[in-house]
């Protein structure tokens, strides 16, 4: 599902899984089987046009793609006020939260059940954090019939009952997982667990980019629709590409999709937000790429969140989806090759870029996209007006005003 040339930055990973020393498959000598048989049947789906074109098909018909391509007027005005003479970048926003279920989750889902009938799998687990994987997983097992089983820390549970809820009425079973924080990373710990009992008829959607070889992959080729559609909008709307792409990064699902078309684009930069939390001096963060060092984390080597023991720290993020204490290898490579810049968003900073967009274009965000919102604000200022910024404004709100109530100070 991805076409690649000699020397292009998008022919990773290699047979074995790696993105330079990052990725590969480390995992429980009963999962390996299971493991090669999946990137097999992958290797097979994407030989298949048929495949290919059931997939579009529920894309376009189920899940309402193509997403939307945004010039965000009020925005590009607003930060304008404060920018130098001749500087203020023109905003665009890829509107991956108009999207069946509110977010960029359900293309990955949608791949990823279409593998599991392939493969005769007859159940179906997942892992999640915000919860909008979840909703997603729950959404396609609903639509194929399989039943659902859904990990979710049991944190994640308490801030994001609304999605649970969705979860449930969808037909899956929630399972709150409280060991550890009781965020993403636990939840994938049971999910993993659980895998591991039950690989003759489970199949696990796996919800960002990063895992045992081949999940990385073929979440980013799955997620690639994004960037793809982005790339035709962009030159039919501008007849040129973007300056700069944005997106946030917890795994780095959304914003591998929205780079990985454009990775071979010389004149396109790209730049990844980590949530900074109450920030980088302390321990109360989950940027991984900017506070971490290279580990072994869920069957894959990539950047972590580790004390000097090698132990697995917790992240901490308000957004629930950003909290996880690791990043997907093809992002830890894309940093360590120098073709992806990646910063970071405190909380507080994506709290005022959330209500900035409430405000400016009439669009509640999820907090995830709000970190890089966040960015943008800091460096579209200093931006020739006539440059693109492109962000991928990969799930909406709903799931968070709670949470944004709470730090506000806000009754409900």
């Amino acid at each position: 599902m991805t076409e690649s040339k000699p020397n292009s930055f998008r022919n990773q990973p290699d047979d074995r899984g790696h993105f330079g020393q990052f990725g590969g498959r480390y995992v429980a000598e009963t999962l390996m089987p299971l493991i090669l048989d999946l990137e097999r049947e992958y290797t097979a789906a994407k030989a298949d046009d048929s495949f290919r074109a059931e997939f579009d098909d529920l894309l376009e018909h189920y899940v309402g793609r193509p997403s939307p391509l945004y010039y965000a007027p009020r925005i590009t005005k607003e930060l304008r006020k404060e920018a130098p003479k001749g500087k203020g970048a023109q905003i665009w926003f890829k509107r991956d939260e108009l999207n069946h279920t509110g977010a960029h989750k359900i293309n990955n889902c949608i791949g990823q059940i279409l593998l599991a009938r392939r493969m005769g799998k007859t159940r179906i687990i997942a892992e999640t954090g915000a919860g909008q994987h979840g909703v997603a997983t729950a959404t396609v097992c609903a639509r194929f019939g399989l039943p659902c089983t859904i990990f979710m820390g049991a944190t994640d549970v308490k801030r994001q009952q609304p999605n649970v809820f969705r979860m449930k009425l969808l037909g899956a079973e929630v399972v709150p997982v409280t060991s550890g924080r009781a965020t993403l990373k636990d939840a994938m710990n049971e999910a993993l667990r659980d895998w591991v009992a039950n690989v003759h008829d489970t199949f696990y959607i796996i919800g960002t980019a990063a895992g045992p070889h081949p999940y990385p992959e073929l979440v980013r080729d799955f997620q690639s629709v994004i960037g793809r559609e982005a790339r035709a909008q962009m030159l039919e709307r501008t007849g040129r590409l973007p300056d700069l792409l944005v997106a946030a990064i917890g795994g780095g699902s959304n914003a591998i999709g929205l780079f990985h078309p454009f990775l071979d684009d010389p004149s396109v930069k790209m730049l990844g937000v980590e949530a900074a939390g109450h920030g980088l001096d302390g321990d109360e963060h989950a940027a991984s790429l900017a506070g971490g060092f290279p580990g072994i984390l869920h069957g894959n080597k990539t950047y972590l969140l580790q004390d000097e023991d090698g132990q697995i720290t917790e992240g901490h993020s308000i957004s629930a989806g950003l909290d996880y204490p690791g990043i997907g290898p093809e992002h830890a490579w894309l940093k360590e090759s120098g073709r992806v810049e990646y910063t970071y968003a405190t909380d507080k900073e994506a709290l005022d870029a959330f209500q900035l967009l409430c405000r400016t274009e009439g669009i509640i965000p999820a907090l995830e996209p709000s970190h890089a919102i966040a960015a943008i604000v800091k460096i579209a200022r200093e931006m020739p007006e006539d440059s693109i910024v492109l962000a991928n404004l990969c799930g909406r709100g709903d799931k968070d005003i709670f949470t944004v109530a709470e730090a506000l100070g806000v009754e409900m």
